[in-house]
């Protein structure tokens, strides 16, 4: 019986659908935490997570990489290039999580493409960032790493502007700013799998964050033609199988490709379409 792998590090919904999607194709489903698995070189040479030695009669599907130190989310994206060498099937890859996971690197490459995203600027000077705040006036200051709208400011002066930096610079961390784009509380997120769309829905609310992890309103959404080739372009600028692209469509009528997620959850798309995800996700997995 083919074996499918889902590395997380807590259950939840997400998991539980997939878990459902897998059995229900009479796969067997195994829910491994990431702390578990272990890499051995030389005598023994395998990767182990607890009893379960991932080997070609698995197929890995990384639901989510957990918060932890540098090292250990080196090592955990690692472990999936090294499993994708021994012939392993795993989606994403380990190149596309790498790619997505960090917003600065994202940015570069949807520019890169010419994928009309946002003016950006990355650095980790605070004189450098003030400097890219005063030019643009009205930025969104996001975390390099993060999901659901946690940790986002949008700056509009310079005294909120010396506060959320002081933080920035309190953690060492790095500054990320996005030029706001006026979106009447409105953006698109479409789901991407395997070079198409699966679907899409409209989050709304009445401030500028529109996430529905964070109470935003969500409705299907037909899309136009050429936003469809648009999202369809941005996973495959990152190289993932799926993804979740937001599209944010200004008053202007430019649609811009603000973020390409390479974990992407799909609860507010699901409640808003009623599209089974997870049996689309197992689909692809199984699809090579």
């Amino acid at each position: 019986m083919r074996r499918i792998v889902i590395l997380a590090s807590t259950t939840g919904w997400h998991t539980d659908e997939l878990v459902r999607a897998a059995s229900a194709r009479g796969l067997e489903p195994l829910l491994l935490p990431w702390e578990a698995t272990v890499g051995r070189m030389g005598p023994g040479r395998a990767v182990t997570n607890g009893s379960v030695t991932l080997d070609r009669d698995c197929s890995v599907l990384a639901r989510i990489i957990p918060s932890g130190s540098l090292e250990q989310i080196i090592y955990r994206v690692d472990t999936l290039h090294r499993l994708e060498s021994n012939g392993i099937r795993v989606m994403n890859s380990g190149r596309a999580i790498e790619r997505t996971v960090d917003k600065a690197w994202t940015s570069a490459i949807l520019d890169g493409a010419g994928l009309p995203t946002p003016e950006t600027v990355a650095c980790e000077s605070p004189e450098e960032a003030f400097a890219a705040f005063r030019a643009m006036r009205d930025v969104v200051v996001k975390p390099l790493f993060g999901s659901m709208g946690l940790g986002i400011s949008r700056v509009t002066d310079e005294d909120m502007a010396w506060r959320v930096f002081r933080v920035i610079e309190t953690i060492r961390g790095v500054y990320y700013l996005q030029r706001f784009i006026p979106h009447e509380g409105r953006d698109v997120r479409v789901f991407v799998l395997g070079g198409r769309v699966l679907g899409a829905m409209e989050r709304s609310a009445p401030g500028w964050r529109t996430n529905f992890s964070r109470g935003g309103r969500v409705k299907p959404f037909v899309l136009p033609p050429p936003w469809a080739a648009l999202a369809v372009r941005a996973a495959e600028a990152v190289g993932a199988e799926y993804a979740g692209v937001d599209l944010l469509p200004s008053q202007e009528g430019t649609v811009f490709v603000l973020e390409v997620n390479g974990i992407p959850g799909w609860e507010g798309l699901q409640a808003a379409t009623g599209l089974d995800v997870a049996s689309a996700v197992i689909e692809q997995l199984l699809s090579r």
